[in-house]
Parts: structure tokens; sequence; C-alpha cells
């Protein structure tokens, strides 16, 4: 045999070793994918099987009557909790997801009787409708655009309590706290900024609140507003995520359009210059802000208020200020979400309570001379 053949056979050996081996692997890299695609699968389906039973009823045979007490203040995680301990539903998160997702809300304190057989929407249907546990011994009405003191001093009066004890107690750092562990998805550490004045500053939803307590506490009247506030922010969760905004960010902008705002206003053009000014870089320098950073209640900013050296100075600064200056109502949260396609950069409340929104500077300062003067 020549040197050549011997090499050539050579080659060929080699070659049908190389291929064989990579027959193996490839076998092996087969069984390995499969093994990982069973596991993956095992799991999902896993997942799937059991979030299927869960929203399903309890037992669809049992009409058996439960008697389900939901007190006053429970927040929908307290709710669902409720239910799964009384054999209403499987899974607590499952139904809490539920309600979430469907953007469920209005639930009313109450005695209840459910039953196993009951189908989520049958179970959420029964909580809005159930009747109140008791009476009613007061109203509570906080108005939109109103300060965290001044809601002090609505509380106050209402309870026959002392106001500055009231206001101390809605800054206490270890009532904070708490609200924190109890409204995670609400009040986030961003309350905690070093520049915030007062961690619930526009956290309070505005609302007229029915009490039921001859004598409630203050723990009780902010957990029932917080309630309010969590059921509101539920409603927009999808857009705030949709447009990457924090809750701290969104009541923020909120609070600034709702105290712009007037009855014969539009919102929406309204977070539209504040949109269009952040876009360019520009302050917001808008006055409710001068104001707050002042701490003063009063109809028109002076000139030398808006030298005032603060982070809620949006005559000093650029962007939002740390947090909300007042609480916001629905319109403005949405608003706040959905801004109006506009150019417009200033707008001019009138005597009348009309808004002119105007594109120039120079425009601007014509409508200034013409509806408020020098």
């Amino acid at each position: 045999m020549s040197e050549v053949d011997s090499n050539d056979k050579e080659y060929k050996e080699k070659l049908l070793e190389r291929q064989s081996e990579a027959r193996v692997v490839r076998r092996i890299v087969l069984i390995i994918f499969i093994i990982i695609l069973l596991s993956i699968s095992g799991v999902v389906g896993g997942g799937y099987l059991y979030i299927k039973s869960a929203l399903q009823p309890v037992d669809p045979k049992n009409n058996t009557q439960i008697e389900v007490t939901i007190p006053i203040g429970s927040s929908p995680t307290t709710i669902a909790n409720i239910l799964e301990e009384n054999g209403i539903v499987k899974d607590a998160k499952v139904f809490r997801y539920y309600t979430k997702f469907r953007n469920e809300s209005g639930f009313q304190a109450g005695d209840y009787k459910l039953t196993p057989a009951m189908t989520f929407q049958e179970i959420v249907s029964s909580l809005k409708t159930g009747k109140v546990m008791e009476e009613v011994k007061f109203s509570l009405t906080i108005p939109e655009g109103k300060q965290l003191q001044q809601i002090a001093k609505i509380i106050a009066e209402k309870t026959n309590q002392n106001e500055d004890e009231v206001f101390t107690k809605l800054n206490d750092k270890k009532f904070i706290e708490e609200l924190m562990t109890l409204y995670p998805s609400v009040l986030t550490n961003d309350i905690l900024h070093e520049d915030i004045m007062y961690p619930l500053e526009g956290y309070l939803f505005p609302a007229t609140y029915p009490i039921y307590k001859e004598k409630p506490t203050i723990e009780d009247i902010v957990q029932t507003m917080l309630n309010k506030t969590e059921e509101i922010l539920i409603k927009f969760q999808g857009a705030a995520e949709e447009k990457e905004m924090s809750v701290h960010t969104l009541l923020t902008m909120a609070s600034l359009i709702e105290e712009e705002a007037t009855a014969k206003t539009d919102r929406q053009k309204i977070a539209s210059v504040f949109y269009n000014r952040l876009d360019i870089g520009m302050p917001l320098q808008t006055d409710p802000t001068v104001l707050y950073a002042i701490g003063a209640h009063q109809e028109r900013v002076l000139y030398e208020d808006l030298e005032v050296d603060s982070p809620f100075n949006t005559y000093k600064i650029n962007g939002l200020p740390p947090g909300p200056i007042a609480n916001a109502g629905e319109m403005s949260i949405e608003a706040a979400l959905n801004p109006a396609e506009t150019d417009f950069l200033y707008f001019l409340a009138t005597s009348s309570g009309e808004v002119i929104f105007t594109k120039t500077l120079n425009d601007h300062n014509r409508a200034k001379a013409k509806y408020i003067g020098n």
C-alpha cells in the first residue's frame, strides 16, 4: 500500500470517528433539551393548572351558607384573606389579582352569607351590594386640592380633637412606617425622601367618607382614606405602568394639575403644558408650588415669593417637585396620564375662571395684560 493510500484510509477513519462522535453529541444535546423542555412544561403546566383551579368555586356542589364579616376599612387584600380563611375562595392572592385585573372596587363592609359554590364574579357582586354593618355616625368630607394641614383641621373639627395633635399623628414616623407596611403598593419609600415635607401629602384621597364609629381614631380614618386611594389607583395602574410612571410621580403631577385647575378649565390641556415644558427642559413655573414652599394660603404670588429657596419652587428648579403639594381628584389623576396633544407652553386663569392657553411668551404677556393688568 502506498503512503498516499495509507493517509487516505487514516483520514476516512478519523472522519467516520468524528461523525460518530457528532451523532452522540447531538443525541446528548437532544436528550438534555427534551429534559429541560419537559421540566419547564411541567412547571408552567402545573402553575397554569393551579391558577385555573383557584379561579373555580371551592366546591360547586356545596351551597351551604357561611356567615362572613367584612370589617369597616378592610383593604382588598384583607377581604381576600378573609374569604380564603372562611373557605369561600381557594387562594386569596388569586382572588386579589382577579379583582385587580378586572378593576373591581367599591366593596362594602357588612355581614354576608356566602357559599363555597359561588364563582368569583358572584362573590364580587355580593361584596358590592352587601348590607352595611353599622349606621353612619357622621360623614367626613375632604375636598379636592386640600393639603395635609387643611385635612388635619377638617378631621380635628369633625372628631372634636386637637388640630395640632392630629397633624402630629399624621406625620409620626412610626405611624407612617406602619401604614407603608399595610399599603405597600401606594406608600413607597418615595414619601420618605429628605425633601418631602409631609409623607402623606397628596395621598389622602378627596371624597366624602361615611364614618361608622362615634369616636373613630386617627388610624381608623386614615386607613379608610388610604383604602379609597388604593381603590382609585388600581383603576389607573395599567396606564401608569404603560407610561412607566410611579404612584408618587403620578400623584405629584396630578396635584399640580389639581391646584391649577378651575371649574371651567380642561385639565388635560393643563397637563399638556406641564409635559411640553418638561420635554424641552423648561421650568414648570407653577405658582401653587411657590405657595406650598412658603407655607402660605394666599390668592396671588408676589415677585419676592418667587425667590424662595426650596426644592418645591418650580421657578427655581427644573422638573417636578419632590412630591405632591395637595390631594388630587380622579379627573386630575386621569389628566396626568392622558394629557391633550397641544403646542401650548403657557396658561392663564382669568377672574371668571376661564383659562387662556398660549404658545409663546409674547402671547402670554398680551393675555396677561388683557385679563389681569399690571
